[in-house]
């Protein structure tokens, strides 16, 4: 075989050998993305008793008269 054959031979099978591979081979899948969300659906705001601090009625302290922003509020207030 003459030296120029043999190698454009051995690049055939190095070239088919690589398409194969290629082809054979899963392809990589991207992380699911979340859908976008939008914005927070508002909360109801309440007033504290003692300061007037406007907070989210779900952070608020509860006391006997009505809502706090903090404990010592509440305990200022009401003793």
């Amino acid at each position: 075989m003459q030296p120029l054959l043999k190698w454009l031979l051995v690049l055939a099978v190095v070239v088919l050998g690589w398409l194969w591979w290629r082809q054979q081979r899963v392809p990589r899948q991207r992380p699911p993305t979340a859908p976008p969300t939008g914005p927070a659906a508002p909360q109801p705001m309440v007033r504290c008793r003692h300061c007037g601090l406007h907070l989210p009625a779900g952070d608020a302290v509860r006391g006997r008269l009505g809502p706090y922003c903090s404990d010592e509020h509440r305990r200022l207030a009401e003793g």
